[in-house]
């Protein structure tokens, strides 16, 4: 009930629910409106998951996302959002479902358990893997732009790409990857900028500079 209160008192208060919120209270509602299943119906529906049956499984699942949902709520502050949790969850536990069968295994619950963490956790993982990569590609496009501006100066032209893999003591392929992020970058911030200029809004009084524009 406390919690219920709490729920009531931040609406009353006008207080805005954040997009995974609403979607995490959304799942939670339809957990509680599946109902739960029996044992006798649990055995019997895992039978025929295990066959392909569609309609099993589906409703194994649905009778089980409670159990997800409970896995992300330990899980919502490891680099994905509880939702995201959830829909992976969901697919460890319908593997779970089509398995349980065949795994040798007597207590779906805790088998279900691992599949479902097993799921999430390999998901956080290859999340933190992605952040750790954008990561040490910003540091070395940052590394290449430096080198860039080096060598300029000190060949007084641009660098070839073997100069500057000397220069970073990178591999060549290295070399041409980063510098392609980093052309594409620049790119992207030339195009941002010219949507924002307005080019009625350029005042050009003097024939000199229409003269040098155009030519």
């Amino acid at each position: 009930m406390a919690s219920s209160s709490r729920r009531d008192d931040s609406a009353d208060k006008g207080e805005p629910e954040s997009g995974d919120a609403a979607v995490l209270r959304e799942l939670v509602r339809r957990a509680r409106s599946v109902g739960t299943i029996s044992p006798a119906e649990e055995a019997r529906l895992l039978e025929r998951a295990a066959l392909g049956d569609a309609a099993s499984q589906d409703r194994l699942v649905a009778g089980h996302l409670d159990r997800v949902i409970r896995l992300a709520a330990t899980r919502d502050t490891q680099g994905l959002a509880a939702p995201d949790l959830v829909q992976e969850g969901s697919i460890g536990l319908l593997e779970a479902v089509r398995t349980f069968a065949y795994s040798g295994e007597t207590d779906f619950g805790q088998f279900a358990d691992a599949r479902i963490g097993a799921q999430m956790d390999a998901a956080i993982e290859a999340e933190s893997a992605s952040v750790r990569e954008g990561e040490l590609l910003v540091t070395a496009a940052t590394d290449y732009e430096r080198a860039e501006i080096v060598m300029k100066r000190l060949l007084n032209r641009e660098p070839t790409p073997a100069e500057l893999a000397e220069k970073l003591e990178w591999t060549l392929d290295r070399t041409i990857y980063v510098a392609q992020v980093v052309t594409d970058a620049r790119r992207r911030y030339d195009e941002g900028l010219l949507a924002f200029i307005d080019p009625e809004a350029i005042d050009l009084d003097d024939d000199d500079e229409r003269t040098q524009l155009d030519g």
